[in-house]
């Protein structure tokens, strides 16, 4: 779920779209992609814990990578960490 709320995609899709890659979806990943997955990770445990259902955990899923995406993307400051 969180793959396709950020990604767009399963793991599964990805692979079959780039079988020449070795790896999977999150090695290809950006710095950006990688921060808002990790925070992603914990927003999804509390949905599950308030019984979110799986479509409503989706939507908020995705929402939260978009907005978080625009604001790292803007924020230059995150490439010093690199």
């Amino acid at each position: 779920m969180l793959n396709i709320a950020l990604f767009g995609k399963t793991a599964k899709e990805w692979r079959e779209e780039n079988p020449e890659l070795k790896g999977n979806i999150r090695d290809y990943a950006t710095l950006e992609q990688l921060v808002v997955l990790s925070n992603m990770e914990s927003y999804n445990s509390e949905l599950i814990k308030i019984k979110t259902p799986p479509e409503d955990r989706l939507k908020k899923l995705n929402k939260i990578a978009i907005d978080q995406m625009k604001v790292l993307i803007a924020n230059k400051s995150l490439n010093k960490l690199t």
